[in-house]
């Protein structure tokens, strides 16, 4: 069976409308794009959990006539593994863009500060440098208002992962603010344990910052219809 779309999957703070410019892209390539908005990014359920995103992308996995390259970004990189987990033989293929899954019991994306039960987003500071680099001020702006607060349960989700049959699923790591070199070292140094065991892991250099496909939609596009 041949991949039949390409399940778009955004990290935190994102809904599916960042996709659009992708999306269009691959279309105009004969590829049929699913961006997802996940719950609570994007539908305001607050209350949701890291369950009920993995089920929003299983369902766009399931909806699908054959078998979906499913896409996933910065944080949801650990989503996308966990639909390749849940659903290893119609997964063909798990594209990673600017970040790694975590493994089994960790949490998924803890990284800044909850408040009121979410976490909101947190300024431009912690993505000073290579991060950011391609934003340009009204771009950060328009980001900074659009964002969407992560809610708690799913910040602070546990991941889980059970079915070994994820180590087969082919894996692309698209490397935009980090070097393909690097996330080689990175592999080989066992900092990525879920890759490492790994059948196959091809990388992919993007000439951009974090978020690709806001800056340079075109190109990962491109990279994207090609897997």
């Amino acid at each position: 069976m041949t991949a039949e779309q390409i399940v778009l999957v955004g990290g935190l703070w994102l809904d599916g409308s960042v996709w659009t410019g992708v999306a269009g892209e691959l279309e105009e390539r004969g590829r049929h794009a699913v961006p997802v908005t996940l719950p609570g990014q994007g539908d305001g359920n607050s209350s949701a959990t890291l369950a009920d995103q993995l089920t929003a992308v299983l369902a766009a996995v399931d909806a699908g006539p054959g078998r979906s390259v499913v896409v996933g970004h910065s944080a949801a990189c650990t989503l996308a593994w966990m639909a390749a987990d849940a659903r290893p033989g119609r997964v063909a293929k798990v594209v990673l863009i600017g970040g790694f899954p975590k493994g089994d019991g960790r949490p998924y994306a803890d990284f800044f500060e909850i408040s009121d039960g979410v976490m909101p987003f947190p300024g431009w500071g912690p993505f000073d440098g290579a991060d950011a680099a391609d934003l340009d001020e009204p771009a950060r702006r328009a980001f900074a208002a659009a964002a969407v607060p992560v809610p708690e349960g799913v910040a602070r989700g546990v991941v889980r992962l059970a079915d070994e049959r994820r180590f087969d699923v082919p894996v692309v790591v698209v490397c935009p603010e980090f070097t393909p070199a690097e996330a080689r070292e990175w592999l080989a140094a066992g900092d990525v344990p879920e890759l490492a065991r790994a059948k196959q892991v091809d990388l992919v250099d993007i000439d951009s910052g974090h978020w690709p496909m806001i800056t340079r939609p075109t190109e990962l596009a491109r990279i994207l219809a090609a897997v």
